[in-house]
This record gives structure tokens, C-alpha cells and sequence, in this order.
């Protein structure tokens, strides 16, 4: 028996087909009552039990209180998180229909008032995913990773030390420590007046499903504690080579704006964290010979000099 017939099997489920194997493992399966559902394998030593619980309870929540976001569903046995023979977690949230919103190192696809019919739709999405979350009281043993000042700008990020990838050239290597310390001091200014609270932390195209008019916000394995507008910048960092970028930013940013107000001018300081975080991902991540190193490199470089050129 396979980890993921394993995992059916305590939900009294069956397997339809793997959908991704890469953080997690996720298969598409059959409830008993019929339901397709998502069945997750959760990548060992990533996130422990109590930070996956807080996930799980975070998204009943924000589903709960109408957000679109997919919901835990109770094994036979009532939990929402088991643990398997050899180790692994595995839980299962509720079916999101819909297509990806677009795919990495991708051109968006339709046109320009489509993309940014649909970058304004998903700044209201996220908007009012922070606002649900505000309602919510955390309960005591509520923890997730830190998406704070020094999870993306101390010694130890969250995903690596960024300026030390080994593919860096020295003038590189310069230009993101430079980055680095431009971006904390911004972001140090920002805690004195931004309220950090639940984020998802990793909105990429590949975790926005779209039905029709309607978003869905998806794969929450990520999600941590941290300056709201980085779920914007997270975005942001994959429009940069977009022809309409500015537009795009523009209407993220306006339909955040009409349910929330922050401080908008710091979009493409957020940008940037992001743009920088990636880095260390493919460090800490990838294989020394992949692609998506010299690509990830590419963009931070591009971006860090033009904030540090702009003053930002």
C-alpha cells in the first residue's frame, strides 16, 4: 500500500489521480459521499503538527466566513491531520474548481483589460482575506513561520540566505546585501505603523484558480505571520517582464484599496522581499545545474537595482 492509499484509506476515500508532486504530494480523491476532495502529503520536516493545525483552522475560518478558499475536511475518525506509518502528514481540504490564473516564467494570457480585470479582481480576493482574518481571535496554540522583518531580511531567512547563493558573481552578491539593507531599514519604518497578522505568503499564479468571474486562493503551506502587503508583492514579482506591468500593479493595488488602505507606496519594496526571498528557495531547494537559479538571480538583480536606483 502506497503513502497515498494509506492516507485515503482514513478518509474512506479513493484515489482519482495525482495533481502535483513537488512541496507537497496532492491527489485528487473520492469522498464516500461521492465529493472530490484534495488529499495532501505533506513534504516531511517542512511544517510540524501544530503549525499544519493552525493552517487547517486558519482556512475553516476564512471559509467559513465566505472567503474563497478551499476548507479541512474530518477523516472518519473526525481529525483533520493524521500521521502516517512512516512518518508523514497528510490531510485533505475541500474541492476548489477552476484553472490556474497562469503559470510561472509564463506571458500572461487575454488581454490587457482582461489581465487587469483579474489583478483587480485578486487585490479584493486578498483583501478580503485579511479582513476575515482581522475579525478572527488566534487561538493560544496558533503557530506558523514569521514572515516578519527578520524572516526575510535577519541572518537565517526563512528561505535562505539569499546574497550567499554560489551563483552569484561578487557584483551580485553586493548588489543583493545592498538590497537586503535597504529593504530592512524600509521595512523597519513599516512595522511602526503596519499591524502583521496571518498571511498566505505565497500568492502565485499557479496557487489563484479561476472560475469564471471568480478567484480562489489555494495551497496555503507557506502561510505565516507577516506584513499584509506581501501577498501583493508576491503577485507583483511575477509581472515584472509583464508589457503592462504598471497597470497590472495598479489594479492589484485598487482592488486591495476598496475594501483595505495601507501603504501602498511600498508595493515594490514588497516586490522586492519576494524577488530576494526567491533566491534563497532555489538555493535551498533546487539543483545546482537547474535553470530557474540563473532566471531567480536575473529578475532580484533587476529589480534591487532599480529600487536602489529610485531611492526606495
Amino acid at each position: 500500500m502506497t503513502e497515498a492509499e494509506e492516507a485515503a484509506a482514513l478518509w474512506g476515500a479513493r484515489i482519482l489521480h495525482e495533481l502535483r508532486n513537488r512541496e507537497n504530494a496532492v491527489y485528487a480523491i473520492a469522498l464516500p459521499d461521492g465529493a472530490q476532495a484534495a488529499l495532501r502529503l505533506h513534504r516531511t520536516g517542512y511544517q510540524n503538527p501544530a503549525a499544519i493545525r493552525s493552517e487547517l483552522w486558519w482556512c475553516a475560518e476564512l471559509a467559513k466566513a465566505g472567503v474563497a478558499v478551499p476548507a479541512p475536511v474530518a477523516s472518519a475518525s473526525g481529525a483533520s491531520l493524521h500521521q502516517l506509518q512512516g512518518g508523514r502528514l497528510a490531510s485533505v481540504i475541500s474541492w476548489v474548481e477552476g484553472a490556474p490564473f497562469g503559470e510561472a516564467l509564463v506571458p500572461l494570457t487575454g488581454t490587457a483589460a482582461e489581465q487587469t480585470a483579474r489583478h483587480h479582481a485578486l487585490g479584493r480576493l486578498l483583501a478580503e482575506v485579511h479582513d476575515a482574518t482581522d475579525r478572527l481571535t488566534l487561538p493560544p496554540d496558533f503557530t506558523r513561520p514569521r514572515w516578519d522583518i527578520d524572516g526575510l531580511t535577519g541572518e537565517t531567512p526563512l528561505w535562505g540566505r539569499f546574497w550567499d547563493h554560489p551563483a552569484l558573481s561578487a557584483t551580485e552578491a553586493a548588489l543583493l546585501r545592498r538590497a537586503r539593507d535597504l529593504l530592512r531599514e524600509r521595512l523597519t519604518d513599516h512595522a511602526r505603523h503596519s499591524q502583521p497578522g496571518p498571511v498566505h505568503a505565497d500568492v502565485l499564479r499557479e496557487n489563484i484558480l479561476v472560475s469564471g468571474d471568480r478567484l480562489s486562493l489555494i495551497d496555503f503551506d507557506d502561510s505565516g505571520i507577516g506584513f499584509r502587503l506581501y501577498d501583493l508583492g508576491t503577485v507583483l514579482s511575477q509581472d515584472l517582464y509583464e508589457p503592462q506591468h504598471p497597470a497590472l500593479q495598479a489594479a492589484l493595488i485598487e482592488g486591495y484599496g476598496s475594501l483595505r488602505q495601507d501603504d501602498f507606496n511600498m508595493a515594490p519594496l514588497f516586490t522586492l522581499a519576494r524577488v530576494l526571498a526567491s533566491v534563497g528557495w532555489a538555493m535551498t531547494r533546487l539543483p545546482a545545474d537547474h535553470p530557474v537559479h540563473r532566471s531567480h538571480i536575473a529578475r532580484a538583480t533587476m529589480w534591487a537595482d532599480r529600487q536602489l536606483s529610485a531611492g526606495n
